[in-house]
């Protein structure tokens, strides 16, 4: 499955090093050519000799230590990997990672890796939760790495709980998968809306609302992952893009709707997470509205309506919208489906604490033009994407586009 897999495992300092040993001796009978890298306090636990004989590659440890003259080292393996790996991940090489520190060989590396890296951490339970690496893991998160979620149990301190460093054979797996994802959407273009828009009352006010972004990022990263061309308009967000699409920044609905309608038209797939004002004020003032003794009454006017009118406009295209609710949703979502001329509406209640804006999971309920309604468990958001996108990959090879 692995064969000719390129995987930079870069292994930092915890009792769970023992684990990376048998990571990198899995990785290897998998066909990977594994190249090793450690941090000072990782070789307090193992000799670097033992990764040599598993590996059958040099291990890398000092960023001055030059094996080969033609080239800079950490750079070089930057460049060189498939997949890099940190396991196990100390809470102190996350929070050097999310803060750009580069003071060794592995932290080097990494800032100027291309290629996916994976975060494996493994911690103290009480580390794991601390504020501090909650915020750190956050920003990697945000930055496009992904991570291995460690497991409960009992911990080489004492405790017991989260922090334990998933066990080699999973991680194994979660690779072979990676490696074996088919490019489903290989030839095929997705557009993808994502985030708020932003109405503008006055220079320093606006009306808005809650959507970071998330779920149509999740879409993007898992569509180009699939081989698909993807182009991203993006309204205001704190989520750097995923790697490998074109991205079209906007803030009002007015912007977003311009730049959908100019790329509509490339477009196989369209999936428009974005959620849009549905009203922006009648007047923007040129200077800051000063306050006044008594209520201060602001007058809208109705935006355009993005999915409306890629529903007059679609021919050979799929169109999937969503609808996020607080009420009837199956009514709505249906209403949303057949009025908007959609194939697919992907609904969920967004009155729940673990599902629709801000949060890292979602529950959706898929309502399709044929009639169908597929119902999904609570799944992190990038699953609920590999979810939408295989829909739409059917709807495809059925020859809908």
């Amino acid at each position: 499955m692995l064969t000719g897999k390129k995987i930079l495992l870069c292994v930092t300092g915890g009792i769970a090093v023992y684990k990376a040993c048998a990571l990198t001796s899995k990785l290897t009978q998998a066909g990977a050519e594994v190249k090793v890298m450690m941090s000072d306090s990782a070789m307090q636990f193992v000799n670097p000799l033992t990764f040599k004989a598993l590996s059958k590659n040099e291990v890398y440890t000092d960023t001055f230590d030059e094996k080969d003259a033609k080239v800079i080292a950490h750079i070089d393996l930057a460049d060189w990997a498939d997949l890099i790996i940190v396991a196990p991940a100390t809470a102190n090489v996350i929070g050097k990672l999310a803060n750009g520190i580069a003071d060794n060989m592995i932290t080097t590396t990494l800032l100027a890796a291309t290629s996916d890296v994976w975060i494996a951490p493994a911690m103290n339970v009480h580390m794991y939760d601390h504020p501090a690496v909650v915020k750190n893991m956050d920003t990697l998160d945000q930055y496009g790495y992904r991570f291995i979620n460690p497991g409960e149990g009992y911990l080489a301190c004492g405790y017991v709980g989260k922090g334990r460093l998933e066990e080699p054979e999973m991680i194994v797996q979660h690779v072979e998968n990676h490696f074996a994802k088919e490019k489903h959407l290989a030839g095929t273009t997705v557009l993808v809306t994502a985030g708020p828009t932003r109405e503008k009352i006055d220079p320093v006010r606006f009306i808005s609302n809650h959507s970071t972004g998330k779920m149509g990022y999740s879409i993007a990263r898992v569509a180009v992952e699939q081989g698909a061309n993807v182009i991203l308009v993006s309204g205001p967000t704190h989520l750097n893009p995923p790697k490998g699409i074109k991205v079209v920044k906007v803030e009002s609905t007015e912007e977003m709707y311009q730049a959908v309608m100019e790329h509509s038209e490339l477009a196989d797939i369209i999936i428009k997470t974005a959620a849009v004002s549905d009203y922006k004020p009648t007047v923007v003032h040129e200077h800051k509205v000063k306050k006044q003794d008594g209520p201060e009454i602001l007058e809208f006017t109705r935006t355009k309506d993005i999915l409306l009118e890629l529903g007059k406009r679609k021919k050979d295209q799929i169109l999937i919208g969503f609808a996020a609710e607080t009420q009837n949703m199956a009514h709505y979502a249906m209403d949303k489906l057949t009025r908007k001329n959609t194939d697919m509406i992907v609904a969920n209640n967004v009155n729940r604490l673990d599902s629709g804006f801000g949060t890292d999971t979602n529950l959706v309920t898929m309502y399709k033009k044929d009639g169908s309604i597929i119902e999904l468990p609570l799944l992190s958001k990038e699953k609920v994407a590999e979810r939408i996108l295989e829909q739409a990959t059917k709807m495809k090879e059925a020859g809908q586009i």
